[in-house]
């Protein structure tokens, strides 16, 4: 009795790679028809979220749901609304419904987006709302990520992420690895248990790395428009590869619908949302964001193409390095994670910038450019030359490697001028002062 899902078990491996394009004109033409054939989506997030952000907006304001500027590292300094997730939200929900219109997408590409999903959305959508509103315990907010989480478990979406890496070391899905009693556990169920495993670790850190960039006026929106444009030049990419009628990308479609959902949702709130802000994405906001680009990186792994998923990664990696830096910052402090602080990167730009907000966030969109141009260099060239692999593997870690150690070279900084302040405040405090005589001399007034 094998301990893997039925349905997995039903899907063949398969770790080839996708053929590559024969002529470049070819493969354009099909990303153009693919793109064309599901702008509906994109225009109906796009022009829902515009709509809907200011109506939201004065509504928030009418609730009283408005951040005030209580905290020395907040930027704004007047009272700005929450509730502009809700706005996108509502975008991309009715692009998603948009979306079942499409019956037969360009090269035969269902966009039929899993239903798991749509319950993921849901529960992290109204796990952020319920945080804006009424600032709910931490563990409610994780309780909500990981019902979505086990939704996308349910329904398999992502449980293959791992085998690309695991496949040199467990073989094929039916090597039998271990037999007692009539019971064998197979590389099947290795796979399966470890890509659960991953999605849940996806989605938990996605969605607070969404929420823990989301600090200046326009960085999430901005540069969330920025990955996801990446995501769906990816996306096209591998679904003009010839897969028409290719059982193994049964996402393709929903992948592409997802990634214009999502850009026509950010772009759709960026004007409202750029500096000056006069409203903020919240919670809702962010970790509904972060949730959609795990989801669309989970589908990267359908086939069990891991590099595609590390391809993913790459384009969402500005927001995973703010909050690698953040948690081995907190580390050294001794700091709960769950501490904020002003040192995060985008923090660190204005203070660079003298404090020009506009100035650190046109940085930290290029930045996500490159990311996400290096990203989709991966995946187009992962189907070629391994040595091409070694090289933008090698741009990936300088870049996060030396940008990460400049942050945390500056944090750490930081964090030793106030500890020698406090230390000097400390010692002048010990100056016990000295006892003056009646008959001393004294200081003129």
């Amino acid at each position: 009795m094998h301990l893997a899902n039925d349905n997995l078990a039903q899907t063949p491996t398969r770790f080839d790679s996708m053929p590559i394009v024969g002529e470049f004109a070819s493969g354009a033409q099909a990303a153009l028809e693919l793109l064309n054939g599901y702008a509906l989506v994109f225009i109906v997030a796009f022009v829902v979220t515009l709509v809907a952000t200011p109506i939201v907006r004065k509504s928030a304001i009418a609730l009283d749901i408005i951040d005030h500027p209580n905290e020395s590292r907040k930027e704004h300094k007047f009272p700005i609304a929450y509730l502009g997730g809700f706005a996108v939200f509502l975008g991309i929900v009715v692009a998603l419904g948009a979306s079942y219109l499409i019956v037969d997408g360009p090269a035969g590409l269902l966009g039929s987006v899993p239903f798991s999903v749509l319950i993921g959305v849901l529960a992290i959508t109204f796990t952020g709302l319920a945080d804006d509103i009424w600032k709910c315990d931490p563990r409610v907010k994780i309780a909500g990520q990981l019902v979505a989480a086990a939704a996308l478990a349910i329904e398999d979406v992502g449980t293959r992420v791992a085998e690309g890496a695991l496949f040199p070391i467990f073989g094929e899905p039916e090597t039998v690895l271990v037999q007692f009693a009539g019971m064998a556990v197979v590389s099947q169920d290795i796979y399966y248990w470890t890509g659960t495993a991953l999605i849940a670790i996806f989605v938990l850190g996605g969605c607070n790395a969404a929420n823990l960039i989301d600090g200046l006026d326009g960085l999430l929106s901005g540069t969330s428009a920025i990955m996801a444009t990446g995501l769906l030049v990816l996306c096209m990419f591998m679904a003009a590869q010839g897969v028409e009628g290719d059982p193994f990308e049964s996402l393709a479609g929903a992948r592409i619908v997802l990634c214009l959902a999502l850009l026509g949702g950010m772009l759709g709130f960026l004007p409202w949302n750029f500096n000056p802000a006069i409203i903020f994405l919240g919670d809702c906001g962010s970790l509904l964001i972060g949730y959609l680009f795990v989801v669309i990186i989970l589908m990267l792994g359908e086939r069990g193409d891991t590099h595609l998923v590390a391809a993913g990664l790459i384009i969402f990696a500005l927001p995973i390095m703010d909050t690698a830096l953040a948690i081995v910052r907190r580390k050294l402090a001794g700091l709960p994670m769950s501490a904020p602080d002003a040192n995060h990167i985008h923090h660190l730009l204005k203070r660079a910038f003298n404090g020009r907000v506009k100035l650190a966030v046109l940085t930290l969109y290029l930045m996500a450019a490159a990311f996400a141009f290096l990203g989709v260099a991966l995946g187009a060239l992962a189907i070629d030359q391994v040595v091409r692999l070694r090289v933008v593997y090698a741009v990936v870690i300088v870049l996060f490697g030396g940008f990460g150690a400049f942050a945390l070279k500056v944090a750490l900084r930081s964090r030793w001028e106030a500890d020698l302040a406090v230390g000097a405040a400390d010692s002048v405090g010990s100056i016990q002062p000295r006892a003056v005589s009646d008959d001393a001399p004294q200081q003129d007034s």
